[in-house]
């Protein structure tokens, strides 16, 4: 017969004491109502280069981008 324990959690290696199963489930808990702990990065409509082909043909000699 399998206990609410068993069902979410499960020990790979060793023995865990009720005790150490109840303490990781009350981080595991916390840490996901927590939600994200950094601000996913804003994803940029736009590329953020510039394509060569859709450049003008002509750049000033005196240009950096040349």
């Amino acid at each position: 017969m399998s206990t609410p324990a068993d069902a979410l959690l499960r020990v790979e290696k060793g023995h865990a004491e009720p005790e150490e199963l109840a303490a990781i489930t009350a981080i595991l808990l916390a840490r996901a109502a927590g939600g994200p702990a950094v601000p996913a990065p804003r994803r940029r409509s736009t590329a953020g280069w510039r394509r060569l082909e859709r450049t003008p043909g002509f750049r000033a000699p005196h240009s950096w981008q040349g």
